[in-house]
């Protein structure tokens, strides 16, 4: 027994882990972080985000399970919030089922018991473990399980299907006065589905219009904190800075990248020497992808400002048709004493 709880929680482990981690390579390049995690050399927040979602995943998913559905899932509180008695969802039809008894005693008293007979079926298979003969329950997730058991057990004793079913309240009430069920276009064109409507319509628009007006170059700037700046030889001050260049589209792009305020600086790159410093590069960015990019920005003691810092930006200017711009402030450390 213990072997087998142990082999269960493995796998229940091994899930988490491919399902919880895999989170991480959504927000970085994947194949890179990939090969950096496993070989040990990733950022330490990659494997405490992974532990953390692991963690959470083989607990809530291994252990908690139907009472994640019950008391965390908010999508139940939605649901109750956004159905009423024309909604279409899983009802037991009491006026059919009641009063139970088993087998044997309801086919001697087939006029004084109903049709369930208490077997029990839909409380099995329900993934929250609800007994849905309550009555309509907040730890419902309309999975329909208990309305295929519940059909399967009615076809075995010979008992018409649909004890339990999709149905609304006010139709199993009219089916228990007799009358035939609402049209579902009614259930569909009425005042609160037409808001839900709306108010989904809308969000959807709001959400195409982003993604069509959304600007495909990116830029971020991270800069060096330790040391914040050197003073060089010559009097100047030197910052160093790691720039990000992402270009959204299926296509490489040649981006120019300009210093923006701070008269008088210059920048070059790793792959660069100082002697062809200028304001301004150029790179191509391959499709879809963010190219790093390590930037040393000079600037001459005569052009530095009176206090420590301050700030100026560095702006990205994708060429082509449509000349996309992306621009991203940060600040210029300086020595006080370097001012003249």
């Amino acid at each position: 027994k213990i072997a087998r709880r142990l082999v269960k929680w493995a796998i229940y482990l091994a899930i988490s882990l491919a399902t919880g981690g895999a989170w991480i390579y959504y927000f970085a390049d994947a194949p890179t972080l990939w090969t950096a995690f496993w070989s040990g050399t990733a950022d330490p927040v990659a494997y405490a985000t992974v532990a953390t979602l692991t963690a959470t995943t083989f607990v809530l998913g291994g252990f908690m399970r139907e009472q994640v559905c019950i008391y965390m899932c908010p999508w139940p509180r939605i649901q109750t919030a956004m159905t009423d008695e024309k909604s279409l969802t899983v009802t037991y039809k009491d006026f059919r089922g009641e009063p139970r008894a088993s087998l044997k005693k309801s086919q001697k008293a087939p006029d004084v018991f109903g049709d369930c007979i208490d077997c029990n079926q839909c409380v099995a298979v329900c993934p929250t473990g609800i007994d849905i003969r309550q009555g309509p329950q907040v730890g419902c997730i309309t999975c329909a399980l208990c309305i295929d058991a519940c059909d399967r057990v009615m076809q075995d004793i010979g008992r018409p299907r649909g004890l339990i079913d999709y149905a609304t309240l006010d139709d199993a009430e009219r089916e228990k006065a007799g009358q035939p069920p609402t049209r579902h276009l009614k259930l569909i064109w009425r005042p609160r589905t037409l808001a839900y409507l709306a108010v989904w319509a809308g969000i959807g628009l709001a959400l195409l219009f982003a993604l069509g007006t959304r600007v495909h170059t990116g830029l971020t700037v991270a800069k060096d904190r330790n040391p914040p700046y050197i003073l060089l030889s010559d009097g100047s001050v030197r910052g160093a800075y790691t720039l990000r260049l992402r270009n959204m589209e299926g296509r490489p792009r040649r981006m120019e990248i300009a210093i923006v305020g701070l008269p008088g600086a210059v920048m070059w790159t790793d792959d660069s020497a100082r002697a062809d410093a200028a304001r301004t590069l150029t790179r191509t960015i391959p499709a879809d992808a963010t190219l790093p990019l390590r930037v040393y920005v000079v600037a001459p003691a005569p052009g530095l400002a009176t206090t420590a810092a301050q700030d100026f930006a560095f702006r990205v200017t994708a060429e082509g048709e449509a000349r996309e711009t992306a621009l991203s402030e940060v600040t210029f450390d300086t020595p006080q004493e370097a001012i003249p």
